[in-house]
C-alpha cells in the first residue's frame, strides 16, 4: 500500500521536509536568542534611564578607556564650559520624521580634559547646502546632565563613514576620531544632554530616550512562527502521504470485478489441437 512514498516524487519530498526542519529549529532558536539578548538590555536599559545621575567622572575620565557598555545610558553631571570654537554636526539623523542634525559640543571639565555632549537636533536647511539654523551653547560655567552613550562606528550604527564632507560635519559620533582633532584629552564616549543649568534662551531638540518598549517582543513572536512552520510542515507532509494512500485504496476498491470476469471471458481461447 505504501510503496509509493519510494517513488522518486515523494523521495523529494521527504528530503525537502528532512531539511527544512532542522532549518526551522535552527531560525527558531535564533529568534528566542536574541529575544533573551534584547530583554536583557531592554531591562539593562530601563534601570540606567531611572537611576540617579552620578558624576560623569565615575564612570568614564577623559583619556581614559571608552565608556563600559553596561554603563550605557547611566545619567551623569559634568559641570565645565563649552568650546563652541571646536562644535560640530552630525549629518543625517532623523526626528520627528525629519532629517536633521545632531549638534555636538565639547564641554571643557578641567585644564586639557573635556567631554563631547550632543546638544540635541536641529532640522537640516532648505537645500543640502544651505547651513542648519544652531542655537550657540552658553557662555560660561554650566553644569550638564545627560545619558552616557557609546561611542559610534559603522558597525555598531550601521552608517558608512565617508570623507569629503563640508568643514565641520560628520557622520558617525566616533570619539576617537573626532579627539584627535582637539586640543585635549575627551571621554571615549559622549553625553546625551538633557538638563542643563544655567538653561539657554534657545537650545536644539532634545534627543529622545531609547525606545525599550518591545523588550524582543517581535522576537519572540518570530521564534513561536518558525516552530509553528515545522508543525505545520509534519502535518502537511503527513496529510499529503495520507491522501494518497486514501486515493490509493479507493482506486483499488472501485474496480468492477464482473468487468474482470467479461475480460477474461473475451480472451480468445488457444485452438484445440486435433489428433494425429
Amino acid at each position: 500500500m505504501y510503496r509509493f512514498l519510494l517513488t522518486p516524487r515523494w523521495l523529494v519530498l521527504h528530503v525537502v521536509v528532512l531539511l527544512v526542519i532542522p532549518a526551522f529549529v535552527f531560525l527558531g532558536r535564533w529568534q528566542f536568542g536574541r529575544y533573551e539578548e534584547r530583554s536583557g538590555d531592554s531591562e539593562r536599559i530601563t534601570a540606567s534611564l531611572h537611576a540617579p545621575a552620578v558624576p560623569l567622572t565615575r564612570l568614564a575620565a577623559p583619556g581614559g578607556p571608552s565608556v563600559r557598555p553596561a554603563d550605557e545610558y547611566r545619567a551623569v553631571e559634568a559641570s565645565g564650559s563649552y568650546d563652541a570654537g571646536h562644535g560640530l554636526l552630525v549629518r543625517r539623523r532623523p526626528q520627528n520624521g525629519t532629517t536633521g542634525y545632531y549638534v555636538l559640543t565639547p564641554l571643557v571639565v578641567a585644564p586639557g580634559q573635556a567631554v563631547i555632549v550632543n546638544r540635541g537636533w536641529v532640522a537640516a536647511g532648505a537645500t543640502a547646502d544651505t547651513p542648519p539654523q544652531v542655537p550657540p551653547p552658553p557662555t560660561g560655567e554650566v553644569t550638564v546632565t545627560g545619558r552616557l552613550r557609546l561611542p559610534e562606528s559603522e558597525e555598531t550604527s550601521g552608517i558608512r563613514n565617508r570623507a569629503g564632507l563640508p568643514p565641520g560635519q560628520v557622520l558617525l559620533i566616533d570619539t576617537a576620531a573626532i579627539g584627535a582633532g582637539l586640543p585635549y584629552k575627551i571621554v571615549g564616549g559622549y553625553v546625551d544632554l538633557t538638563k542643563q543649568h544655567p538653561a539657554p534662551a534657545a537650545a536644539p531638540e532634545p534627543v529622545p530616550e531609547p525606545d525599550v518598549a518591545s523588550g524582543g517582543g517581535l522576537n519572540l513572536a518570530y521564534g513561536v512562527q518558525w516552530w509553528l512552520f515545522i508543525a505545520i510542515a509534519v502535518g502537511g507532509w503527513a496529510f499529503l502521504i495520507r491522501r494518497e494512500a486514501a486515493d490509493i485504496r479507493a482506486g483499488s476498491a472501485g474496480e468492477d470485478p464482473g468487468e474482470k470476469d467479461e475480460e477474461r471471458q473475451e480472451e480468445p481461447q488457444p485452438a484445440a489441437e486435433r489428433p494425429g
